[in-house]
C-alpha cells in the first residue's frame, strides 16, 4: 500500500439493520476499487469481511471487520459492522474507529429498527453520518418513499445528493444532483457510462439541488447570506459546505444504488472522497491530559506526538492476541516502545499490520487517522490508549451495553472445566459485552450476554476455537427459606455405651428476624451456668452450619434469630461435639414447627419502550407474577419500573425483543427476597426432592 497523508484518508463505518446489505456493499466497493478480483457472496460465505466460521454458518456478520481499499489518491477504510442486535457492542467499538457512519437502508423495507438504533447512537455521540439506500433493483423498492420517511423521522438535514434513474427491475443508473451528471450502468462491462438526465427527472433534480443548497446555507452564515442575495450557490461552495456540514453532523447526505449488482458503486466511491470529511476536519476527540489532569479535545494531526486508541481485540488461538487501533496523532512505528496510559505500563510494538478481513498486510508506519493492528501486546485491552511517555493522554473509554441474559455453562465432557474457563477468559478480551461469574452455591459457571444468539455464538466459539464443548442451560434460582412463627424447642444428644459417653442438652428459641438483616442472629441468654461457657460457641457453630440447608427444600435459611436460654450438661460426658449435635437437633425440630416458608429473589426491573408497546409489556410483566411500580417518560421512551421474580426473567431479553420488535431495552438488579406463592412453592419443593433422590 502507498503511504498516505491524513488528508487522503476516509474512514467509513457501515451500519444499519441486519440484512440491509452492509457486507455486500463493502464487497462491492472492494471489487470496484480493484482490491479484490471477484465479489464474494454472503450466502456462499465468500465475502472479505465475514470470514469467521460463525458468520459463514449463520450468514450474518458477528464481528466488526476492517476492509481498506484505494481509489485514485485516497485510502478508504471501510468498517463493516453487524446489524444484529445481540452484537451491538461490535457497532459501538467499530464506530470509535471511523469519521463517518454510512447507514445502509433497504430500498424495499425502508426504516427498520436497526436503522433507528444506528441513528440514535450516532446522533447521541454527534457523529457525522450519511445514508445509502440499497437494493433499488428489488421488487417494491421505492427511493422517494424511503427518502421522505428518512426526512420525516430524522429531520430536515437528510438531503439526497444522488437520484436513481429507473426503479425496481428497470433501475439502471444514478444522477449526481450537484454536478447534474447522469450515468447509466452497462451490465456487460459492469461500468457506469455518462448519459443525459432523463427529461422526466429534470424537475426532480432541481428540487433536490435546492434542498442541498438550503441545507448547506443553514450551516454557514456566509453561504446563507449569499444564498439569500443571489438565490444559489456554486458547486464548489456546495461541496465545501457539504463536507463541513457532514463533519459537524448537521447534514446527512443520501446516496443510492444496488450493492449486489454494482449499480451506483462508482458514484458512491466518488462521493465518499468528494463529500465525506477526512480525519483532519473532524471535531476534536475527547481525552484527558494526564499530566495536568484536565479534559482536552484532540484533533487528528500527523505532526503531533504519537497517540492511538485500541478499539477492538481479536483472540486467535494460533496467532495470539491482535489489537486493532486507530492512530489519533503522530505516527505509529514498528519496533518501538509506547506507553499504555490506562494500565500505566510500557508496551513493545513489534510488527504492525493493515488488516483486510482476515488478511494481514505488514507495514512499518501508520499515520494519524489510519487504522492498523499489532499482535501480542502484553497489557493492552479494548478501550486503552497508547501514547508517548513524555506526553501521556487517555482517550475516553468505550461504554458497552450491560448484559441482559444469563445462562449456566455445563461441560459436555468431564475434566473440560479448565479449558472452558481459559477459553472464556480469552473470549472476554475480544468481546467486552459478556461477563463471567461463578454461582458458588450451585457450583455453576454463569455467562451473561446481550441475547440468546450472542450466548449461542460464545458457546460455538468455545468449541471451534478452544475445543471445549458445552451446553447452555437456564441457571438455578438461588431460593432461600425462613420461618413465620416462633418455636421454643429442646435438642438433647445423649449417648452412653461403654467408655466415654456424649451428652449435650440445649433449649433454643427460634423466631423470625425482623430488623431487615438476613444473617443468623445468635443470642446467648444462659444464666447460672446451665450450659458451660466453653460450649456456647459450639452451639452457635452448630446452628451456623445447619442454616446452609433448610427443612423444606434444602435451600439456605435467612432472617433467623436463635436464642439459647437453657440446657444441661454432664461433668464428664459433655463436649463441644455433643453440644454441636444437640444444636442441630433443636434446629430441625424448631424449624419444622415454626411454619417454614420458601423465599425467592425479586428483581428491580426498568424497561424502556416506545409508547406503542406499553400495554403489551405491562401485561407481560403481570403474567410473570410481576408488579408495576410506576412509569416515567425518558429520552422519548416510556420507562416502566417494576419488580419481578428472578425465576421469570431468565429469557426476558428474548421476550422483550419479540414483543417490541427489538425496540425495548431493560436493566435489572437484585432487590430483595420475598415469599413464594404456595402453588409455586410446592412445585419447587417437589423438584428439589426429586433432584435429591437422583443425586443419592
Amino acid at each position: 500500500m502507498k503511504d498516505y497523508r491524513t488528508k487522503n484518508l476516509r474512514n467509513v463505518g457501515i451500519v444499519g439493520h441486519s440484512g440491509a446489505g452492509k457486507t455486500t456493499l463493502t464487497e462491492a466497493i472492494l471489487f470496484y476499487t480493484k482490491t479484490i478480483d471477484r465479489t464474494g457472496r454472503v450466502e456462499e460465505g465468500t465475502t472479505t469481511s465475514d470470514y469467521d466460521v460463525e458468520e459463514k454458518k449463520r450468514k450474518i456478520s458477528v464481528s466488526t471487520s476492517i476492509a481498506p481499499c484505494e481509489w485514485e489518491d485516497t485510502k478508504i477504510n471501510l468498517v463493516d459492522m453487524p446489524g444484529y442486535f445481540d452484537f451491538i457492542g461490535e457497532m459501538v467499538e467499530g464506530l470509535r474507529a471511523v469519521d463517518l457512519a454510512l447507514i445502509a437502508v433497504c430500498g424495499a423495507s425502508g426504516i427498520q429498527v436497526g436503522t433507528e438504533k444506528a441513528w440514535n447512537y450516532v446522533n447521541k455521540n454527534k457523529m457525522p453520518r450519511a445514508f445509502f439506500i440499497n437494493k433499488l433493483d428489488r421488487e417494491n423498492s421505492n427511493f422517494e418513499k424511503v427518502l421522505s420517511a428518512l426526512k420525516e423521522r430524522f429531520g430536515i438535514s437528510v438531503v439526497p445528493i444522488q437520484y436513481p434513474i429507473g426503479s425496481e427491475a428497470n433501475f439502471k443508473g444514478i444522477v449526481n444532483v450537484i454536478s447534474r451528471k447522469a450515468r447509466l450502468f452497462n451490465p456487460k462491462t459492469h461500468a457506469m457510462e455518462e448519459a443525459e438526465i432523463p427529461t422526466d427527472l429534470i424537475d426532480k433534480i432541481d428540487e433536490c439541488k435546492n434542498m442541498i443548497m438550503e441545507a448547506v446555507a443553514e450551516t454557514d452564515e456566509v453561504l446563507l447570506e449569499k444564498y439569500f442575495s443571489e438565490g444559489e450557490l456554486s458547486d464548489e461552495e456546495i461541496y465545501r459546505g457539504l463536507i463541513n456540514g457532514s463533519a459537524n453532523g448537521d447534514i446527512s447526505p443520501v446516496m443510492c444504488g444496488s450493492a449486489l449488482n454494482g449499480i451506483g458503486i462508482e458514484t458512491l466511491v466518488e462521493d465518499i472522497v468528494e463529500c465525506f470529511p477526512s480525519p483532519e476536519i473532524i471535531q476534536g476527540i475527547k481525552a484527558r491530559d494526564i499530566k495536568n489532569n484536565k479534559e482536552i479535545a484532540v484533533k487528528i494531526d500527523e505532526n503531533a506526538p504519537f497517540s492511538a486508541f485500541v478499539f477492538k481485540t481479536i483472540a486467535d488461538p494460533f496467532v495470539g492476541k491482535l489489537s486493532l487501533f486507530r492512530v489519533m496523532t503522530g505516527k505509529a512505528k514498528a519496533d518501538s516502545t509506547v506507553y499504555n496510559s490506562n494500565k500505566d505500563k510500557q508496551e513493545k510494538v513489534g510488527t504492525m499490520y493493515f488488516v483486510r478481513g482476515k488478511a494481514q498486510l505488514p507495514t512499518s508506519e501508520i499515520v494519524a487517522g489510519d487504522i492498523g493492528a499489532v499482535s501480542k501486546l502484553q497489557f493492552t485491552g479494548t478501550g486503552d490508549t497508547l501514547c508517548e511517555m513524555a506526553s501521556p493522554i487517555a482517550f475516553e473509554e468505550i461504554t458497552f451495553p450491560a448484559p441482559s441474559m444469563s445462562m449456566s455453562v455445563l461441560p459436555k465432557a468431564k475434566g473440560d472445566e479448565d479449558k472452558i474457563s481459559s477459553g472464556l477468559t480469552k473470549l472476554l478480551e475480544e468481546d467486552p459485552t459478556f461477563k463471567i461469574s461463578r454461582d458458588v452455591e450451585n457450583a455453576e459457571m454463569i455467562v451473561s450476554g446481550v441475547g440468546e444468539t450472542h450466548l449461542d455464538i460464545i458457546a460455538s466459539k468455545l468449541k471451534n476455537k478452544f475445543g471445549a464443548d458445552v451446553t447452555l442451560d437456564v441457571p438455578k434460582v438461588p431460593y432461600r427459606e425462613t420461618i413465620r412463627k416462633n418455636a421454643d424447642v429442646q435438642g438433647k444428644h445423649k449417648k452412653q455405651s461403654g467408655g466415654h459417653g456424649q451428652y449435650g442438652d440445649v433449649w433454643v428459641k427460634f423466631e423470625p428476624r425482623n430488623d431487615g438483616e438476613d444473617e443468623l442472629q445468635f443470642v446467648d441468654q444462659v444464666v447460672g451456668g446451665v450450659v458451660p461457657r466453653q460450649y456456647i460457641p459450639a452451639v452457635e457453630k452448630g446452628l451456623r452450619e445447619c442454616i446452609q440447608h433448610g427443612v423444606l427444600a434444602g435451600y439456605p435459611v435467612i432472617r433467623l434469630k436463635a436464642t439459647l436460654h437453657d440446657g444441661s450438661y454432664h461433668p464428664v460426658d459433655s463436649s463441644e461435639m455433643a453440644f454441636k449435635v444437640a444444636a442441630s437437633l433443636a434446629y430441625k425440630k424448631g424449624l419444622q414447627t415454626a411454619q417454614p416458608v420458601l423465599l425467592e429473589p425479586i428483581m428491580h426491573v426498568e424497561v424502556k419502550v416506545p409508547d406503542d408497546y406499553m400495554g403489551d409489556v405491562m401485561g407481560d410483566i403481570n403474567k410473570k407474577r410481576g408488579k408495576v411500580l410506576g412509569m416515567e417518560p425518558e429520552d422519548g421512551y416510556q420507562k416502566i419500573i417494576a419488580e419481578v421474580p428472578m425465576a421469570e426473567m431468565f429469557k426476558y431479553a428474548t421476550d422483550l425483543k419479540s414483543m417490541t420488535q427489538a425496540r425495548g431495552i431493560f436493566e435489572m438488579k437484585f432487590e430483595r427476597y420475598d415469599e413464594v406463592p404456595a402453588l409455586e412453592a410446592s412445585k419447587i419443593i417437589e423438584n428439589a426432592k426429586k433432584l435429591k433422590e437422583i443425586e443419592e
